[in-house]
């Protein structure tokens, strides 16, 4: 052995590896809040773990790496372990797990195959139960190995531990046993747990086993019992013998000589035992193994970050023993990190087909949840102010399946004195024109919807969607092919094209050309509320496109609105209101606005007089199947005699029109007592104001 003294540096090294570790444990056991990934903490504990390799004189007592976990919580008394609760060191590869499984060959002196029992490594927490005469009379935590929490009333709550075993104490097992296994929280529990803390505007576990944890530590076991917990044996403790007969039961040795009969025994009085347990006689099976329950990862209920590989022969595992920290018959192979730290380079925004403008991270290449990340979606303004984000800064990147990668949270200790915050651009940044954000969104918007390149295809197949103009033919992935070819950018220039261009696109002859080309002259004809609705203005829907039209009457006035001028037309507020004036103050949007308005007409709109509009200030809802007139038909002469028709029932309708197979819309009218037509009494009440027998083939359907 070397006798030289490390340099300063290694010595400083050290030190700042046993403060950092030191840190991050008590983040992670004692506050249940951890800083960093799991990813990091192995770094540094492996590089801890080579450095006292290397330089044993540097190896303490006070050394991180000779702890398993973290210091126990004072709010629970303290148990300790007759046989301590052990961690489990780790491998990350291929290269490494044969390392392993040679280390154990080469302390047996033998080359034969070892038979595994391979496990899912569960992301909890684990537990020590104790049986005495079957009965379960304690509940530790792990803590430090040696000392615990004393969790009982806690884990009493937990469905799946029983507090019984099964069996008789004595006969069926010894008068004291210890289980040990892993106490966690299911994905659907957590989702569940989650979504209530959102509702109630409080902060949001940031995973499973950190749920699970701050689960088991609740003073008040009313509140774990609601979280629920679940559990999976993964071994046996203390073994007692306070009975005579010792631990020969029903003249048989009790314990198994396999760790998997072990798994067996537990399972048969009573715990449950993961279901994805398997007993493995060669490496080839192990390799397929961590690649099986790698493939299944997703589709399981409860989150794991690896497998579990144990040596099965317990007479080898005696022979193999432990290091200070571990057994030497067991390791966890650990699955790609999920999450990893890198930074962030810089912000770009990106626009979507709804003019949303994100910001998107670019990162230092990062290899995590076994790909390559450059870049993660931060979605909104206040996503960045929650993260408190900056650019520069050293942030945690998680990827779980095939999940979009995300930033989870800033490492603030790492921020670096240049780091600049994200500033949101001023204009769209595809096509330079304005941008707003709607009152009560978090997300920012392009508003030229009719111009954007980004919005285009959108615009374009709503303004040719059959609520709005109808164009037979112009179908979505035609509408893509004329702007991936250029041939349109604006809904406009559908009124450009000819036989020829049509003609030349895929399935697209000669008949469907003119076909197209006769549908897009009859939609030059339209109305002032169809064009309204056209436009696409976001939340102007039909009807309030139609009392946008019925209010002002020609397009100018409504261009022209004011803010507060808008506000007194039928269900325009202020975020509707805001939207139309932000549309139609876009340039970009008006010099579309006024190119369709070149091209296509609309019948003038007449005020009429209160006596020509009966049945204003009244609230119909259609549904059903109208036999006498299609529905389409009667909205649109209840709405000429100043009715409004509306898709919802609400306490606020007046008449619902019910006509044949009507359903839940007729329902909620009896529920909340709204008047009920048939189709008849709609006849009679139309013809009473002078349109009798309408007719119409086409019928309408809920």
């Amino acid at each position: 052995m070397s006798t030289i003294e490390p340099s300063q540096s290694l010595s400083e090294k050290v030190k700042q590896l046993h403060s950092q570790i030191n840190q991050y444990n008590h983040q992670y056991y004692v506050l249940d809040q951890p800083s960093v990934p799991d990813a990091e903490y192995d770094r540094l504990m492996r590089e801890l773990l080579a450095v006292e390799q290397a330089h044993p004189q540097l190896k303490t007592i006070y050394s991180p790496s000779q702890k398993v976990g973290g210091q126990p919580l004072k709010a629970f008394s303290q148990v300790s372990h007759q046989v301590p609760m052990l961690s489990l060191d780790n491998v990350f590869s291929t290269d490494e797990w044969q390392a392993f499984v040679k280390r154990i060959q080469d302390r047996l002196a033998s080359d034969k195959s070892i038979v595994i029992c391979a496990e899912p490594k569960l992301d909890g927490l684990a537990v020590s139960l104790r049986y005495e005469q079957g009965l379960l009379v304690q509940a530790a935590t792990r803590g430090d190995g040696s000392t615990g929490e004393n969790i009982t009333e806690n884990i009493r709550t937990i469905k799946s531990i029983p507090l019984k075993l099964i069996g008789e104490s004595g006969i069926d097992y010894p008068d004291v046993i210890e289980v040990r296994g892993e106490v966690f929280m299911p994905k659907a529990s957590f989702e569940h747990l989650n979504d209530i803390a959102k509702k109630k505007g409080e902060k949001a576990f940031a995973n499973p086993r950190n749920a699970a944890a701050g689960s088991l530590r609740q003073l008040d076991s009313k509140i774990t019992a609601k979280r629920n917990l679940a559990f999976y044996a993964y071994g046996l403790g203390f073994v007692g013998d306070l009975s005579p007969e010792g631990l020969v039961l029903k003249g048989q040795p009790f314990l198994q000589p396999s760790h998997y009969q072990r798994l067996c025994q537990v399972k048969a009085l009573g715990l449950p035992m993961c279901p994805e347990v398997r007993l493995l006689d060669d490496q080839q099976k192990v390799q397929e193994f961590y690649q099986d329950i790698l493939t299944k990862r997703d589709g399981l209920s409860y989150e794991i970050d690896g497998t579990v590989l144990k040596v099965d022969d317990i007479s080898l595992q005696e022979k193999l023993g432990f290091v200070a920290r571990a057994p030497r018959w067991a390791i966890a192979y650990k699955f790609p990190a999920q999450e990893e730290l890198t930074t962030v380079e810089e912000v770009e925004f990106q626009v979507g087909r709804t003019g949303a403008i994100t910001p998107v991270a670019r990162l230092k290449p990062i290899f995590v949840g076994g790909v390559t990340v450059s870049n993660a979606t931060l979605h909104n303004q206040d996503e960045i102010e929650r993260l408190g984000l900056k650019i520069k800064d050293t942030v945690v990147i998680r990827r779980a399946g095939d999940v979009i990668p995300q930033i989870v949270s800033v490492v603030l200790d790492k921020r670096v004195d240049g780091a600049m915050d994200v500033v949101f651009p001023p204009v769209c940044p595809v096509c330079g024109s304005k941008v707003a954000k709607a009152e009560g969104e978090a997300v920012l918007r392009c508003t030229a919807g009719l111009f954007c390149q980004a919005q285009r295809k959108e615009a374009i197949k709503h303004f040719a969607s059959r609520k709005a103009h109808d164009v037979d033919g112009l179908g979505d992935k035609l509408v893509e092919q004329l702007v991936d070819e250029n041939l349109i950018n604006t809904p406009a220039d559908l009124f450009n094209l000819t036989e020829v261009d049509i003609s030349t696109m895929d399935r697209m002859g000669i008949k469907s050309a003119k076909n197209l080309i006769t549908a897009l002259e009859k939609a030059k004809n339209t109305s002032l509320a169809k064009f309204i609705y056209g436009l696409g203005i976001r939340e102007v829907g039909e009807a309030t496109a139609a009392n946008l039209a019925n209010h002002f009457c020609t397009l100018s006035a409504i261009q022209s609105a004011s803010f507060e001028a808008l506000q007194q037309v039928d269900d325009v507020g202020e975020i509707v209101a805001k939207n139309i004036v932000n549309f139609f103050k876009e340039e970009h949007n008006s010099v579309v606005v006024s190119a369709l308005d070149a091209i296509m007409t609309w019948p003038n709109i007449v005020i009429k007089s209160a006596d020509e509009l009966p049945l204003a200030e009244q609230t119909f809802v259609l549904t059903g199947t109208l036999s006498q007139m299609g529905r389409s038909e009667a909205k649109s002469v209840l709405q000429s005699l100043g009715a409004k028709v509306s898709g919802s029932i609400s306490a606020k309708t007046h008449f619902l029109v019910a006509g044949e197979k009507a359903g839940s819309k007729l329902t909620k009218a009896q529920d909340l007592g709204v008047a009920v037509l048939t189709e008849e009494e709609l006849v009679a009440l139309l013809a009473k104001h002078n349109y009798p027998n309408i007719v119409d083939t086409n019928k309408g359907k809920s």
